[in-house]
């Protein structure tokens, strides 16, 4: 097991110990009192921090995305009403996760939701929040960890700068983990939306296959179907956990994007813990819910509570001001 994976595991302990904690948007911890600074001396402490900064690890989780547009997941708002609004009107399907835990009547029906689900993240642009992220990490060496699967960062950075924890709609595995192989998903989608039409089902011949077993397939993502956790979920870890590795004695900020109460011991609780572990290490946490910041981190920490797009946007514009 990986350095950042074991990290992972311990909080994941944690959070099953005090469920109902979590449960009701808090957590377990002394708190800091909340920042006396305001939204614009707190915009500017960000910048500062990421300028001071001998390198960042990015954190980005589902708040970001949704930040920037992609807030279909949850609830029937209108921007799953644009890419969902046919399977909504027949199946009364309330979010996109509320669909791939459907309890579908055919597989040509299922996969030709899933194709749409699919095909909806990854053909989507790079979101706003995004860019600006990537406008205040210019020329600076940085890393992103990511529990989001929609493809964003990887249309920004390389595959080795990125680790995908918790998967990727790129791809598909066998449904029953018969091989520790995964494959290419974004060319069969393809197909499948071409073939499906208004009909909302797909030819029988396009449901995706295990070239190994010839088992139906299902994408390589956790969190609805059996997530292979094999080599290249292992290699995801490994990459984060060689970055931290090589920066230990740097000035690392670590910047939290996103991060909901759901899943609390990917991204958020391990940086906590690497903030009190490592002496120059700082962290600043952005979030239009949740303030959360430990007692212990609280003199090296900060919660911008505040929408993320907004955040990042103003911070790059304050960025741009500050080098003229």
């Amino acid at each position: 097991m990986s350095f950042y994976e074991d990290l992972v595991t311990q909080t994941q302990m944690n959070y099953e110990r005090y469920y109902p904690v979590y449960a009701r948007g808090e957590a377990p911890y002394e708190l800091a009192e909340p920042s006396p600074l305001s939204y614009e001396e707190q915009v500017e402490h960000l910048v500062h921090e990421i300028q001071k900064a001998d390198c960042v690890l990015v954190g980005g989780a589902s708040g970001l995305s949704a930040a920037g547009g992609g807030d279909f997941y949850y609830g029937d708002t209108p921007s799953f009403r644009e890419h969902f609004g046919k399977f909504a009107e027949r199946y009364g399907i309330k979010g996109a996760f509320d669909g791939s835990f459907r309890r579908w009547e055919t597989p040509e029906e299922k996969w030709a939701y899933l194709s749409t689900f699919l095909h909806t993240t990854q053909s989507a642009p790079v979101r706003a929040p995004y860019l600006d992220l990537d406008a205040l990490l210019d020329g600076k060496d940085f890393f992103v960890l990511t529990t989001n699967q929609d493809t964003q960062f990887v249309k920004l950075y390389p595959e080795e700068q990125v680790a995908e924890i918790q998967g990727d709609h790129r791809f598909f595995q066998c449904a029953r983990c018969c091989t520790d192989d995964t494959w290419d998903a974004v060319e069969p989608v393809r197909k499948m939306i071409e073939a499906q039409g208004d009909d909302m089902r797909i030819p029988s011949e396009l449901i995706p296959r295990c070239p190994h077993c010839g088992g139906e397939a299902f994408p390589w993502v956790r969190g609805y179907g059996n997530f292979l956790q094999g080599a290249k979920y292992q290699d995801e870890y490994e990459k984060v956990s060689r970055w931290l590795g090589a920066h230990t004695d740097e000035r690392v900020l670590f910047l939290e994007l996103g991060v909901g109460r759901m899943t609390p011991m990917f991204i958020q609780e391990p940086f906590w813990n690497l903030t009190l572990a490592l002496p120059k290490a700082r962290y600043i946490s952005i979030n239009d819910r949740y303030d959360l910041l430990p007692a212990q981190i609280a003199d090296r920490g900060l919660v911008i509570v505040a929408d993320i797009a907004r955040v990042l946007s103003d911070a790059r514009a304050d960025l741009a001001r500050v080098r003229g």
